[in-house]
């Protein structure tokens, strides 16, 4: 179904938006547009959501607020916002009344005119979808990013062509009742993560696993071959496979081996013409074996639609993502980087391994019920001064007291971001790193890792 098709279909109908964030609401505004009778439903009450409630209320929306914002659902088609579980008893009875249930991300796969590459994984995912859209446009295609990214795709449908490319970042929670697949799938890797959300450990894995199972004979998976679940998922695709490794040589895909100029490794490429040298990862701006990890897994994705020319000269200058190791400033000879995108034990272990010298960590958040055994072990190994706020600051202390090389670190419990800012400041001497890396997601105090990185990198600039 095309685009307006959709939209026109909906206007003998009564449509539920559930979330006014981010990411519905463009929708919410595009369907106001175009006539569609809108009810727009949010835990938060009136006074939360501040003069959006009137402007929305005067562009002709419906508002349904507070704790009881999803009783009684009885509209004709249900948007369910990103995080929320399709199977809430209230949806489920909505459901069975006769209401459709579906999401933004949906809609935007039944109606986008364009071919759509998808990453997914527990890590690296926001940073390999990006280094694929900007490899993309270097070679000269019109791309739409979006996704869980942070910015919804389906209002902008109307303008995209066939001849454009969809580049999204797919979480968990979208791919939940996906029935539709990508034309390129990336599966990063997978390890235990959203626990609080997801009923256990394997209906995570099948949720990262949906990116792929709706593909066609003319499609293309992308697996980590060094993982041990995504490398599972090898012989279930259902089209082209391609794989990539850090550790052994790849048939088809992305792989590490010697350069040819006999110093280092490089990324070379493995297809039906042969093998060939791409990258030395001399030439990698970003720091860090994980960004090795999402090289290969974008060099895999646009193998053949980027030349390798473009893929060097990008690699050279492409600093990173905003939030990922970000270096925020340099005072007094001490580097402060924001890590904040680090919602997991995994993906700090990864920040932390991207220093050579030891660092002066700041960590902590909300629990995702997953456990950071792994995660004392390296603090030990690669932190200085540990310093800990936020409601995991408990488990990750004893993560670390508990490990086997606990040597007597020095750990600090705080209040907030800015008691932990200065007394880095305090402790830190020229040469030194400080950086932010949860470890945890942010809902225990901020709406999202953004907010929670902007803030401490408003703390940072700060200093004098």
């Amino acid at each position: 179904m095309r685009f307006e098709e959709y939209l026109s279909s909906l206007h003998s109908k009564t449509v539920a938006v559930i979330g006014i964030g981010v990411s519905n609401r463009p929708l919410i505004e595009l369907l106001l547009s175009r006539g569609v009778a809108v009810t727009a439903c949010d835990k938060k009450d009136r006074a939360a959501l501040g003069p959006l409630a009137e402007e929305l209320e005067g562009k002709g929306c419906r508002l349904r607020l507070g704790p009881d914002y999803l009783k009684d659902l009885t509209e004709d088609v249900i948007f369910r916002t990103p995080g929320m579980r399709p199977d809430l008893p209230e949806l489920t009875a909505a459901v069975e009344r006769g209401s459709a249930l579906t999401s933004e991300m949906e809609v935007f796969f039944a109606v986008c005119p364009c071919p759509i590459i998808a990453v997914t994984g527990s890590d690296g995912k926001t940073t390999t979808t990006t280094i694929i859209a900007e490899l993309l446009r270097a070679a000269g295609h019109t791309v739409h990013l979006g996704g869980n990214i942070g910015h919804p795709l389906l209002a902008e449908t109307g303008g995209m062509t066939a001849e454009d490319v969809a580049v999204l970042e797919l979480s968990s929670f979208q791919l939940m009742t996906m029935t539709r697949s990508p034309h390129i799938a990336v599966v990063t890797n997978l390890s235990p993560n959203h626990l609080d959300v997801h009923k256990d450990y394997d209906e995570y894995i099948a949720a990262k696993g949906n990116i792929f199972t709706h593909q066609t004979p003319k499609d293309i998976a992308v697996f980590n071959a060094d993982n041990e679940v995504t490398s599972s998922f090898i012989g279930r695709e259902l089209g082209g496979l391609r794989t990539f490794s850090r550790r052994k040589t790849v048939e088809r895909g992305a792989y590490l081996a010697p350069d040819t100029s006999g110093d280092g490794q490089a990324v070379w490429v493995s297809n039906d013409t042969g093998r060939r040298r791409v990258l030395p990862l001399a030439e990698i701006k970003l720091p860090g074996a994980h960004n090795v990890e999402n090289y290969l897994a974008a060099i895999a994705a646009v193998d053949g639609l980027v030349p390798d020319g473009i893929i060097r000269k990008f690699a050279k200058d492409f600093g990173g993502v905003e939030h990922r190791i970000e270096l925020v400033r340099e005072l007094d000879g001490v580097r402060y980087y924001n890590d904040s995108i680090a919602s997991s034990p995994n993906r700090t272990i990864a920040g932390l391994n991207s220093f050579r010298e030891k660092v002066i960590l700041i960590a902590g958040g909300k629990d995702k019920g997953i456990s950071y055994d792994s995660l004392g072990p390296v603090i030990n190994g690669h932190v200085k001064l540990l310093i800990l706020c936020g409601a995991t600051a408990g488990v990750i202390r004893s993560s670390v007291e508990q490990a086997e090389n606990y040597g007597g670190l020095e750990i600090v419990d705080v209040e907030d971001y800015r008691q932990a800012v200065f007394l880095a400041r305090s402790r830190a001497g020229e040469g030194d790193v400080v950086i932010l890396s949860p470890a945890s997601t942010s809902f225990d105090r901020f709406a999202n890792f953004m907010e929670r990185g902007r803030v401490f990198k408003e703390i940072v600039n700060g200093l004098k």
